[in-house]
């Protein structure tokens, strides 16, 4: 097992890493921006190291300082947490080269599953349905040209993308021709790669996620699936599992050809299989993600498996100690992400605690919220042995959330948790065009 890992990242996740590190009695360092010089991760880590000014792409997103800051501390290995060099092949490629394991795929491996039109030609070969789409694209004229061929409305895409950046729905072309160099800029800017892609629309569709687990001796498990279809811009607000609308001929279908995809391609480690499903029930693979989701704690809390543990583990080559038949997929797990509206100073905070009850935060009364970084704050997750019983829940908890001296979305999540048509399970990733 790893002596001491370097936490490649900040927030709430930098913070999840650092305290599963400490149970399983390994060393942290943390690295922290000149505006996250007071930030709760740095204070939880065993060490900490200043590598730069609070500009993402000279601090979280420079790889050699990173690297240099590893190798100073004597950390063995790196956990990318989520966002920034998570999926960055290059990244990957450095911590082998310097002797450092990275705690995600190998760089190869990252190569070859990254892009999201590479994904999508493997998934095809391993009997998925994908959304016609293009390969990364050239330039605006080729975009209208396959655009063309498509249909409108289409989805232009980062190929680097995640977390919802890059992405814009295209209607025509008009559309097309002002929002290509603002979405090869946006993923520029976030992935440090403009390379962009078209996928025609699905809708009205649930975006439906299935959570691989999978190690290098070539056992591979599905935790089961999460419903993300309650989002705005494309960032995920609300996730439960299991989905309200899945059939369970659907969901068994689904797992069968999502292990049989991760065992064709020889994926080693924690994993993400993105769909949507139509109104018909037709569901279409879209992407992988190749690193831990921002949601994996309603999968955590629903089956009691800790993902990071077991991506520590399995990246220090250790195998699965269970299979499908020891994971419990009972009752309803449900999270809302609570993200801040302005950068600001959090004066109170008070956070809620009971049974089956997790709040993923990086906050504390002092907290400053910088402008720089993902908006996300928190992450109030609850279980309970009917989504009916969960939601109740939920409201329950999330009514007893203070943060004050900034500004966030806890209304607007209530107004969501409580629409009729949510409860019923009846919305879908259009909910938020139909409100407006």
């Amino acid at each position: 097992m790893f002596s001491k890992i370097l936490i490649a990242n900040r927030g709430e996740i930098a913070v999840r890493i650092i305290r599963t590190c400490r149970e399983m009695g390994i060393l942290t360092v943390a690295v922290y921006s000149e505006a996250d010089k007071d930030a709760l991760h740095r204070l939880l880590a065993d060490e900490s190291v200043c590598i730069g000014p609070s500009a993402p792409k000279e601090s979280y997103l420079n790889k050699e300082r990173i690297i240099s800051a590893a190798l100073a501390t004597g950390a063995v290995a790196i956990h990318p947490g989520y966002g920034f060099l998570s999926e960055n092949a290059g990244f990957a490629s450095l911590c082998q080269e310097n002797g450092i394991a990275f705690i995600g795929p190998r760089s190869d491996e990252m190569e070859r599953l990254s892009s999201k039109t590479g994904i999508k030609r493997l998934a095809t070969e391993a009997g998925l349905r994908t959304i016609p789409g293009t390969e990364p694209l050239s330039d605006v004229e080729q975009a209208v040209r396959q655009a063309t061929r498509i249909g409108y409305p289409v989805m232009l895409k980062a190929v680097s993308g995640g977390g919802g950046r890059g992405i814009r729905r295209i209607d025509d072309e008009q559309a097309l021709r002002t929002s290509f160099p603002l979405a090869s800029a946006e993923s520029q800017a976030a992935f440090s790669d403009p390379s962009l892609y078209l996928e025609k629309l699905i809708h009205p569709a649930r975006h439906i996620e299935l959570q691989m687990l999978s190690d290098e001796s070539g056992n591979v498990v599905c935790l089961g699936e999460r419903d993300c279809s309650i989002q705005i811009h494309h960032q995920k607000l609300i996730e439960e599992s299991p989905s309200p609308k899945l059939s369970q001929k659907t969901r068994n279908a689904m797992e069968e050809r999502a292990i049989a995809m991760i065992r064709n391609i020889g994926y080693t480690g924690v994993g993400t299989l993105e769909f949507l499903l139509d109104a018909e029930g037709n569901y279409y693979f879209m992407e992988m993600n190749i690193r831990l989701q921002v949601e994996h704690g309603v999968t955590e809390i629903l089956t009691g498996i800790d993902l990071v543990k077991w991506q520590i583990r399995v990246a220090a080559g250790v195998d699965l100690d269970f299979s499908k038949e020891d994971i419990r997929l009972l009752g309803s797990a449900i999270e809302c992400r609570i993200n801040a509206k302005n950068a600001g100073k959090v004066t109170a905070i008070h956070v809620p605690g009971g049974p089956f009850v997790r709040f993923d935060t990086y906050l504390e009364q002092g907290t400053d919220v910088p402008p720089f970084y993902d908006s996300l704050l928190a992450k109030l997750i609850v279980y309970a042995k009917h989504r009916e019983d969960a939601l109740r829940k939920l409201r329950s908890y999330l009514s007893e959330v203070v943060i004050e001296g900034i500004e966030t979305n806890i209304d607007e999540q209530m107004e969501i948790l409580t629409d009729p048509l949510f409860i019923a399970g009846n919305h879908d990733t259009g909910y938020f065009e139909r409100r407006t």
